[in-house]
This record gives structure tokens, C-alpha cells and sequence, in this order.
């Protein structure tokens, strides 16, 4: 009876501490141990790899080598060897521990490479976004509808309800649930770096130069990233933060977008503020 409370009592904690990563899952969260739970099948692939590959192979040497050092402590301990070898070297143990290495390497290399390739081989995009990075803050354009805007983090006094301090924005990057996403990363000033998490995505922004990545959300929701180059004193306030939305309400946002947003608009109203302060000068 006892046994079966117990087992109870630790089921109950379980869930307990599961559920934030339940409703948090597109977030960092308290006490959180591996990735952020995928939401593209790049991530997917990296996740498999790591969980996997890496960390068996990881594991398998790690208690290897903790053998054979306490194997070597007990065996070859000074009051068991009272005349100490005079073994310089072994031509068969040189020669496992070169190959058995290469080995492992090479059954490493094979699925990385296709991780690799598979997010540097760009798919032909249905909406394209280009970011860039400033001090301390991100620019967006949609190149194909005309629309650019600034995304700043969100003050902590300014925050509403289910907002997460340091990661929620004024205006999110919004895209279409499963559809090619191609984004152009590069920055103003220095060097930034583009990062979501649940989507495996990470690219340096880096002034004068375009780099490029992609991703394909599975899911609805909203992800959030945050500036990973060291890029000032406020580099820890950079969050990005991507809306994943029906195609539908994507459509719905376009609308809004154009208008509250549109490109010409814009370098209008900073024409005419540029003349105003040349005036003011002047005077």
C-alpha cells in the first residue's frame, strides 16, 4: 500500500512539473533540460540527432573512460605494484584507440551532413522576410507586399497577461502555418544574430551582407528567439518574437499590414520630418 501511494505521489509531481511545458512549449521555461519542443521538421532532425546519436555516443564513451580510470586506479595501484611496468607502448591498443575514433566520427558525420544540407538548401519561398538587426532592436520587411516595420521589446510595465518579459515585442513577425518562410538576415551597425529556437534557425546578421535561412512551421502559435551575438549592453533585449498563423488570418493580416505599414507611407512621413528639422535648423 505504501508502494502504490509513493508511486502515486511521484506520478502527481510528474505532472505537475510537465505542465508548463505543455503551455509553455514554444518558450524557455523554469528548470527546463534539453530543446524547446520542435515546431519544424529542421528542428525535428536536429532533436533526433541529438537525443539520438550524439548523447548515446556521448554517454557510451563517458562511462567507458570512467571504467577504465577506476579499472586503472584499483588494478594498478601502487600498494598492488610494488615494481612498476616498464610497458612503453602497444601496437594494438595505439592502433584501436586512432581507428575506433575515426569510426565514430564517421557514423556521426553522415546524418549531421544531412541535417546540414537540408536547412542550407533554401526551397522556393511563399513569403519571404527580411530582418535586420540594429542597436537594440530588430527591423522587418516583406519585400513581395511592401510592408517594413521596427519590433521593440516590450517594457515590463507595459506588459499584459501572458506576456513573457524579455521575449514579448510591439509587433511580431507574422507567417502561414506550412508554408516555405525564406528569410534574409543582415544588420545596421554591428553584428547580430537571428535565432528561433523551435524552428532550428539560427543566422548571423552581419552589416553589409545577406545571409539567408528558411523554415516550414507545422503548427499555429506564437515562438519566440532572441539576438545570439554578443551585440552591446542591451544585447539582452533583442527578443524576436514569429506569429504563426492560419492562411486565412495571414490574409486577414496582409490587409491590415499594408496599410498600417506600407513602405512608401513611411519613408513619406520620415521625408517630411527630415525637411521639418532642416527648417528648424535654419531658423
Amino acid at each position: 500500500m505504501v508502494y502504490i501511494n509513493c508511486m502515486r505521489l511521484i506520478a502527481y509531481i510528474l505532472l505537475i512539473t510537465s505542465l508548463p511545458a505543455l503551455v509553455n512549449a514554444e518558450q524557455p521555461r523554469d528548470w527546463q533540460l534539453g530543446f524547446q519542443k520542435s515546431a519544424s521538421q529542421s528542428m525535428t532532425d536536429i532533436v533526433w540527432f541529438h537525443d539520438y546519436m550524439l548523447l548515446p555516443i556521448i554517454t557510451a564513451i563517458t562511462a567507458f573512460v570512467l571504467f577504465l580510470v577506476i579499472y586503472a586506479c584499483i588494478k594498478f595501484r601502487a600498494s598492488n605494484n610494488k615494481i612498476a611496468s616498464q610497458t612503453s607502448h602497444n601496437t594494438i591498443i595505439e592502433v584501436i584507440w586512432t581507428l575506433v575514433p575515426c569510426f565514430i566520427l564517421i557514423v556521426m558525420a553522415v546524418p549531421s551532413f544531412k541535417v546540414l544540407y537540408s536547412q542550407d538548401k533554401i526551397p522556393p519561398a511563399d513569403v519571404t522576410v527580411k530582418a535586420i538587426g540594429y542597436q537594440w532592436y530588430w527591423g522587418y520587411e516583406y519585400p513581395d507586399e511592401n510592408i517594413i516595420f521596427d519590433s521593440y521589446m516590450i517594457e515590463d510595465k507595459d506588459l499584459k497577461a501572458n506576456q513573457p518579459r524579455l521575449l514579448s515585442v510591439d509587433n511580431e513577425v507574422v507567417v502561414p502555418v506550412n508554408k516555405n518562410i525564406k528569410v534574409l538576415i543582415t544588420a545596421n551597425d554591428v553584428l547580430h544574430a537571428w535565432a528561433l529556437p523551435s524552428f532550428g534557425v539560427k543566422r548571423d546578421a552581419v552589416p553589409g551582407r545577406i545571409n539567408e535561412t528558411w523554415f516550414r512551421a507545422d503548427r499555429t502559435g506564437t515562438f519566440y528567439g532572441q539576438c545570439s551575438e554578443l551585440c552591446g549592453i542591451k544585447h539582452a533585449f533583442m527578443p524576436i518574437t514569429v506569429k504563426v498563423v492560419t492562411e486565412e488570418e495571414y490574409k486577414k493580416w496582409l490587409i491590415e499590414a499594408k496599410q498600417k505599414f506600407a513602405k512608401e507611407i513611411i519613408e513619406k512621413d520620415f521625408k517630411i520630418a527630415k525637411k521639418i528639422a532642416k527648417v528648424k535648423d535654419l531658423k
